[in-house]
């Protein structure tokens, strides 16, 4: 029987980035390698999930993750949709836009995801945003994928473990991307990695993943030390060969040069939740109303012309950057590489403790 503990040669599990950075290339070469790849699916179709699914198992026959958001499609009326067009009017007058198209579709349905993702079976799902039913992990079980939820603090923590989870992510604040907070408010979700993973060990009977701010074999060996059974990294994975992000994108990430919150910092101004990215003209033209865009999905509904536009141009300044706040270690290397590296450095590590 398959279980957490016994999926792939390496405590090592390529976060999953949504926007296109996980590629099947990308999850299959780190499956390959002995870690476990993960697929970004919030924004696929539930078609896109199956299709890459079955891309993927052409590439390897390793086990390998889907993740999706839990969310709900939003209700939204035309005074708020104006109301949160005019917040953008700074960013568009510097893009020499007179009007931002109103989206089509706010998010996929996630109940047809679900549906998908258990008929492409993974090895692992994941799960961030929100927690499932327990009727739908008992779903997940009887496909034969094992259940990972994410947590911020300790009570969500415990709501994934009491749900019937094979293991939890803990997504501290150094992490990049967006934050999986869903008990209580996301600002008030401030514990670094090692204070969560300190926190919740001695409350959380399963295993524990810890996410953000993990770079290089060293920093495996001390969280595995800590108590953590498993670790996730994501900004390391960003720069490697196999990553889908813009190239442009890829060069400000291996640009970087510090790891402080000047470098880096979380913003609800491009989705409407919070999320750590380099800090950009975007962020800050909308630094003094980002508490006042709506929630996600539909500001990132919203920004969703910009950043595609800003994209075809390559205009960093403009395109959301997410990465976590170890990004000045990137590397630019193939993920095979990555993980047989980072391995070596991990042993490396663990001897000399």
């Amino acid at each position: 029987m398959l279980t957490i503990n016994t999926l792939c040669q390496y405590p090592i599990i390529q976060a999953p980035m949504a926007g296109g950075a996980t590629t099947p290339e990308l999850v299959a070469a780190v499956s390959e390698a002995g870690a476990l790849g993960s697929l970004a699916a919030p924004l696929l179709t539930p078609l896109a999930i199956i299709e890459q699914a079955e891309h993927i198992r052409r590439l390897t026959d390793k086990p390998f993750a889907i993740n999706l958001f839990v969310q709900t499609r939003p209700q939204v009326d035309f005074a708020q949709i104006e109301a949160a067009k005019l917040l953008l009017q700074p960013v568009c007058a510097e893009l020499g836009w007179t009007t931002l198209p109103t989206p089509t579709r706010w998010c996929e349905d996630f109940e047809a995801q679900l549906d998908a993702l258990i008929t492409a079976r993974p090895a692992v799902a994941s799960f961030t945003f929100d927690v499932l039913h327990g009727s739908q992990v008992q779903r997940l079980h009887e496909a034969g994928i094992l259940v990972i939820g994410t947590a911020t603090n300790l009570a969500e923590a415990i709501v994934w473990q009491a749900i019937g989870a094979d293991a939890i992510c803990l997504q501290g604040t150094e992490a990049g991307g967006h934050r999986g907070t869903f008990i209580g408010a996301q600002q008030d979700a401030t514990l670094s990695t090692a204070e969560l993973l300190a926190v919740c060990r001695p409350q959380i009977q399963i295993p524990l993943i810890v996410a953000g701010g993990i770079m290089d074999g060293a920093d495996i060996a001390a969280a595995l030390a800590a108590g953590a059974q498993w670790v996730q990294m994501g900004t390391a994975f960003l720069t490697t060969k196999e990553s889908g992000i813009h190239p442009a994108y890829k060069q400000r990430l291996l640009a970087a040069t510090s790891d402080t919150s000047a470098t880096t910092r979380q913003t609800r101004a491009f989705s409407g939740r919070f999320a750590r990215g380099l800090d950009n003209r975007f962020m800050q033209l909308m630094e003094s109303v980002a508490d006042q865009v709506p929630a996600y999905p539909v500001q990132n509904a919203l920004t969703g012309a910009i950043r595609s536009a800003a994209a075809k141009e390559s205009k960093t300044e403009f395109m959301s950057l997410w990465c976590g706040q170890g990004v000045a270690r990137a590397r630019d290397v193939h993920a095979a590489d990555l993980v047989a590296t980072l391995v070596q450095e991990m042993q490396t590590a663990s001897r000399k403790s």
